[in-house]
Formats: structure tokens, C-alpha cells, sequence
């Protein structure tokens, strides 16, 4: 998780479930419903499993920088709400703020690649398995005849 979301992981688990969400929101003054909680956890959930992880929560600012979030969505709240205010941090707050963030995606990026490279393994392995089927197949219809 990056600096806000790792504040929230309760179950120090590396995900932010409904629960640990719901307290997030809280704290950040933009309280959700339970529905709207697992609308939140949908629209990023890539893998289904019905909580946030670490490159999940960075797709919520993926998708408010790229506008598709709706402007009155929770994720767009939690979006705003963990934006920074150089007035208010000033210019060194700015700067840590904005290399963390840096450094996140960059730590996303290279799980994009070692997910990547996992599936390209996979699909080696079961082309492997399929010409293994195949030439016992045949060798299989040859004793057979």
C-alpha cells in the first residue's frame, strides 16, 4: 500500500477490505454507504476477490487522473481527499509526496511485468503440455493399429 492506504490495512494483510474502506472513508471525512463501499471495491477490483490491493488502490488514481471516474463517486472523494495541498504541506511536502507516488507506480509497473512474465510462462508450460498430448496420441494410435 502507498502512504495512505498501508495507514489503513488493519489486518496488515497488504489489501484494504470493505471494513478497513469503510474506516478509511471515515477518517477522510467522506463516510460511504455499504453499497457504495462495494461499488468502491468493484470499479478497481481487477481480481474479483472483493478487496483492494496495493496496484488496485493505484488504479482508483490512474482513473481520476485520466477523468474516468464520476465526479460524485466515492473513489473520486478518496481520489480528492488524498491529493496534497502544497499550500498547506508547502514545497518539500509537495515533492515527497509526488516521488512516493512516483515510486508506487513505478513498484506497479514492475508487477505489471512479473505478471506478465507468470502468464507467458504459463502459456509455454501448457503448449508444452499440449505437444506432450499430442505425441503420446500418436504414439498411443500406433500401437494401437
Amino acid at each position: 500500500m502507498d502512504l495512505l492506504g498501508e495507514e489503513y490495512d488493519a489486518g496488515r494483510d497488504g489489501f484494504i477490505d470493505l471494513m478497513e474502506l469503510k474506516l478509511m472513508m471515515e477518517k477522510l471525512g467522506a463516510p460511504q454507504t455499504h453499497l457504495g463501499l462495494k461499488s468502491m471495491i468493484k470499479e478497481v477490483d481487477e481480481d474479483f476477490d472483493g478487496k483492494l490491493s496495493f496496484r488496485e488502490f493505484l488504479l482508483i488514481f490512474h482513473k481520476a487522473a485520466a477523468g474516468e471516474l464520476q465526479e460524485d463517486s466515492g473513489l473520486m472523494a478518496l481520489a480528492k481527499l488524498s491529493e496534497i495541498d502544497v499550500a498547506l504541506e508547502g514545497v518539500k511536502g509537495a515533492k515527497d509526496f509526488f516521488e512516493a507516488k512516483v515510486q508506487a507506480l513505478s513498484c506497479a509497473s514492475k508487477f505489471e511485468a512479473e505478471l506478465k512474465a507468470e502468464q507467458d510462462e504459463r502459456k509455454r508450460e501448457e503448449e508444452k503440455r499440449k505437444v506432450r498430448q499430442a505425441a503420446f496420441r500418436e504414439l498411443k494410435a500406433a500401437f494401437s493399429a
